[in-house]
């Protein structure tokens, strides 16, 4: 068998195609639902860190510094398998949502915190001047200008959060990377295995030269 045959086995990717795309569409599911938590999760946490009562502060700091340093691999772990042991017991689907979200709340809080902080404070001081309370001047006059600073680095930790689903395999979730592992030991061939990179190069790639575009668009309108 050549190289070809071997790895880029067309009669073996027609006939896994169906399973490739049962995963891809779980990656997805699994992916959007994370991101969009991780979002919330990641703005309320950088409001409480910026604005909250002293404590509440700390305590925040310390849980986005402690999930940003813990590998997502044995976060999900510990979810999936050291749970139940105290009475909670979550779906694969759960659990990988669980553990993204955790994770990708932490660094989206420091992306909105430093996206809040690059506003001028002059921008405060004329919203107060004009009679605004907190929560006006935020989503009338912080939040969108912050949104502008921070859509690149926000992109490119959803595109992180999209390739970490395949982390999700290991606690038998059906993604992408999970799915083409099972066709490969069905099909006794790795080829499924590059079908999958294929697709996942075909769904991040455009999404990486967006981020690109719009680091070289908004760095020439901040010179």
């Amino acid at each position: 068998m050549d190289i070809f045959e071997t790895f880029f086995n067309t009669e073996v990717l027609l006939r896994t195609w169906p399973l490739l795309m049962q995963g891809l569409w779980v990656t997805v599911q699994l992916g959007v639902a994370s991101i969009v938590a991780g979002l919330i999760l990641g703005l309320f946490l950088a409001m409480v860190r910026l604005y909250g009562p002293g404590p509440v502060r700390l305590l925040t700091r310390i849980y986005i510094d402690i999930f940003r340093s813990i590998p997502l691999l044995v976060l999900l772990i510990i979810v999936y398998y050291a749970l139940p042991f105290v009475g909670l017991r979550l779906s694969p689907f759960a659990s990988a949502m669980s553990a993204l979200t955790l994770v990708s709340g932490a660094y989206t809080a420091e992306i909105f915190r430093a996206g809040i902080e690059a506003i001028p404070r002059g921008q405060f001081e004329a919203s107060a001047a004009l009679g605004l309370n907190h929560r006006q001047t935020m989503t009338d006059v912080i939040l969108p200008q912050a949104v502008k600073i921070v859509i690149p680095p926000l992109t490119n930790n959803s595109i992180n959060v999209v390739k970490d689903t395949a982390l999700a395999s290991v606690v038998a979730m059906p993604d992408l990377l999970k799915q083409a592992t099972q066709a490969q030991a069905l099909a006794a061939n790795p080829s499924p295995l590059i079908g999958a990179a294929v697709i996942y190069i075909a769904f991040l790639w455009p999404l990486v030269w967006a981020v690109s575009r719009m680091e070289r668009r908004f760095g020439q309108g901040a010179r």
